[in-house]
């Protein structure tokens, strides 16, 4: 295991020695275990740490958020396309504003962008008007723009109404990763990476982790949350002890992105209607202004993240719907992300799945299951989600 903090939690905890294969294994006892050290599993880490916890972070990269975290928009969503009452749409409109704040006073990099949905059919009105309706509902008002008002604030643009979301923006992902990281630490808390989770088994309420890697050690823990994201699922596939009636299927939607170089009109966010599996093909922006769009969706059966050149095509031809004056030259490959999807192509709306011992009868764990967005808006409203749970 490479450590990534100063002595903390492990050297404070009960330490034993076991012999495997003829080598010395290290054998540590802690409190609490967070697996992932994506946005949310630091969130966690973070929380558990500050009320009090003894946290101990483990992570199979060589640094924090090199997974799903690292591959997104960078979008602080408002908590609009999710039904109420939804785990998604609570923990979205809770961490936005908590998100909001906390980027202030940690003065981390972020900017409230504000965004447009926009429908450039009139048999799409329908679409935009049950959105704002369902925003309402989730105590995000919207305001519906005709389609001069669109025009105004958003010359070019090809469109017959919007919505205008003004608590949309967006934050610098790993600036923020960092301050949850310095919190944690602050806090007693312990990050140690390439120390990839090769088994698990509990047991008796105790929880018992094998940990890979360069320096490998057992881990035994009174509290664990599963946090790998892409990694949760399986993860939870091979733990002992864990029936396998609370294992969900994972399905992977990857998602790319290409940048559009040089000037462009625009200073917030442009989002089309959404489509199944995804928000649609939209233009965000980073904090330098420099424009991007995407993700689109594709349906994989590996992690891949492979960006298609030839995906431009269908780019152009999604973008020119809603802006004309589009210069496909200029678009460029940039990177892509993979969602875990807890239903495939075929389905609706599911909402995150955070399973504690009320689901799976193991007292300790909680799982976290399909964190896909808005789980960066969410991630300090998880947090406390997980910990009151714990």
């Amino acid at each position: 295991m490479e450590k990534q903090a100063k002595p903390g939690a492990l050297e404070s905890s009960q330490v034993e020695g076991s012999q495997v294969g003829g080598s010395q294994v290290e054998h540590f006892h802690v409190d609490a275990v967070v697996i992932g050290a994506g946005v949310v599993g630091l969130a966690i880490a973070r929380e558990l740490a500050l009320r009090g916890r003894e946290v101990l972070v483990v992570e199979q990269g060589g640094s924090i958020g090199e997974g799903i975290s690292s591959r997104n928009s960078e979008v602080i969503h408002a908590g609009i396309y999710y039904p109420p009452q939804s785990l998604k749409a609570m923990l979205c409109v809770q961490g936005r504003q908590r998100l909001y704040d906390y980027c202030q006073r940690r003065r981390i990099d972020h900017r409230k962008t504000g965004k447009w949905i926009v429908a450039t059919y009139s048999d799409q009105r329908a679409e935009l008007q049950r959105l704002q309706h369902q925003a309402l509902g989730n105590g995000v008002e919207l305001a519906l723009m005709e389609a001069e008002a669109t025009r105004a604030a958003l010359p070019g643009l090809q469109v017959v109404a919007a919505l205008h979301s003004p608590e949309t923006g967006i934050v610098d992902t790993h600036g923020l990763m960092l301050a949850l990281q310095a919190d944690l630490e602050a806090a007693g808390g312990q990050l140690v990476t390439r120390a990839p989770v090769e088994a698990a088994c509990s047991q008796a309420g105790e929880h018992h982790l094998t940990i890979g890697g360069a320096a490998p050690c057992r881990v035994t823990a009174r509290t664990v949350v599963n946090a790998a994201g892409l990694g949760a699922i399986p993860l939870a596939g091979q733990w002992q002890g864990l029936p396998s009636s609370a294992i969900p299927r994972q399905w992977l939607a990857r998602g790319v992105y290409f940048a559009y170089s040089g000037r462009h009109p625009f200073d917030s966010l442009v989002y089309p209607l959404p489509e199944r599996g995804g928000l649609g093909v939209h233009l965000t922006l980073d904090l330098a202004g420099q424009a991007r769009f995407g993700p689109d969706v594709e349906w994989i059966t590996r992690e891949d993240y492979t960006v298609d050149p030839q995906r431009a095509n269908a780019f152009s031809a999604a973008i020119r719907e809603w802006w004309p004056a589009l210069d496909a030259s200029r678009l460029q490959p940039a990177y892509a992300g993979i969602r875990p999807k807890l239903a495939g192509p075929d389905s609706g709306f599911v909402d995150f799945r955070i399973d504690g011992p009320d689901v799976h009868g193991m007292p300790g764990l909680v799982n976290l299951f399909g964190i896909e967005s808005p789980g960066l808006t969410a991630s300090l409203a998880i947090a406390g989600y997980v910990a009151d749970r714990l």
